[in-house]
C-alpha cells in the first residue's frame, strides 16, 4: 500500500507549478488519456502543468469473471460497493498528491481528473482532501459512497470547482447515476458544473474542449 503508483508525466512547460492527476477507467492503464493533452489548449507558457496519469493495481474483476486487470476498486456487479477497494484507491491518490507537494506544486493547484472508476476516485479523494484543491474533473462516472460524504468531507474543499459531464448514451454508467451523484453534491452545498453530450461511455471533441476551457480557469496563476 504504501509503494507509489507507477505512473505516466507530460509537462506542458518548464518549472511546472500546477498538475493535472487524471485516473483511467476499468481496464485501461495511465497511458489512456495521454494524447488529449496537446487537445485541452493548455498553456505551453512557464511555470508548466505536470499531467500525472497514475496506472492502477492490477487486480481481478469480479463482474468480469475475476479476470484481472487495472481497477481502482472491484466491480461486482450486485450492487454492492466494495468500499475497502476504494478506500485504498484514495490513499494511493493522497500518496501521489503528496509528491506534487513535495516536488513544490501547491495544493490549490493540483486538479484530481478521473474517467469512469477514475472519476469516483477523483471524487472520492478530492472531497475528503485536507487542503483545498484548484478542482475535480469527473467524466462519465458516478460518486462512489455518497451516504458518507456528509460526515466525512473536509471543510477546507467545500467550495471547489467540481465539473461533471456525462454522455446521453452510456450504457456503462447510466446517466441517471450521473445526475444523482451531481444532485446529492449540490444538495450539500458544492458547486458543480455540469454537462451532457451525445455519446456513449467515451470522451468526444466538444467535452475535451470544454475540459480544456474549465482547466485553465481554475489553474490560472493567481
Amino acid at each position: 500500500m504504501n509503494d507509489l503508483l507507477e505512473t505516466v508525466e507530460i509537462t506542458t512547460g518548464r518549472e511546472p507549478r500546477a498538475a493535472v492527476i487524471w485516473l483511467h477507467g476499468l481496464g485501461a492503464d495511465g497511458h489512456d488519456f495521454e494524447p488529449i493533452v496537446p487537445e485541452l489548449g493548455m498553456p505551453s507558457a512557464a511555470p508548466g502543468i505536470r499531467f500525472v496519469f497514475p496506472h492502477a493495481p492490477l487486480q481481478p474483476v469480479s463482474i468480469n469473471g475475476g479476470a484481472v486487470m487495472r481497477a481502482w476498486y472491484d466491480v461486482t456487479g450486485d450492487g454492492r460497493q466494495d468500499v475497502a477497494g476504494i478506500r485504498a484507491s484514495q490513499v494511493r491518490v493522497e500518496a501521489l498528491i503528496a509528491r506534487e507537494r513535495a516536488r513544490g506544486v501547491a495544493a490549490r493547484s493540483i486538479v484530481l481528473a478521473g474517467f469512469s472508476q477514475g472519476g469516483a476516485v477523483a471524487l472520492q479523494t478530492g472531497l475528503r482532501h485536507p487542503e483545498r484543491l484548484a478542482g475535480m474533473l469527473a467524466l462519465s462516472t458516478y460518486l462512489p459512497l455518497p451516504d458518507t460524504v456528509a460526515d466525512e468531507a473536509h471543510a477546507a474543499n467545500r467550495d471547489v470547482p467540481i465539473f461533471m459531464s456525462h454522455g446521453i448514451q452510456d450504457a456503462v454508467i447510466p446517466l441517471s447515476w450521473a445526475t444523482h451523484s451531481r444532485d446529492h453534491l449540490v444538495a450539500l452545498g458544492y458547486a458543480v458544473e455540469w454537462r451532457e453530450y451525445p455519446m456513449p461511455h467515451a470522451v468526444c471533441a466538444e467535452e475535451i474542449e470544454d475540459v480544456g476551457a474549465w482547466l485553465r480557469v481554475v489553474l490560472a496563476p493567481a
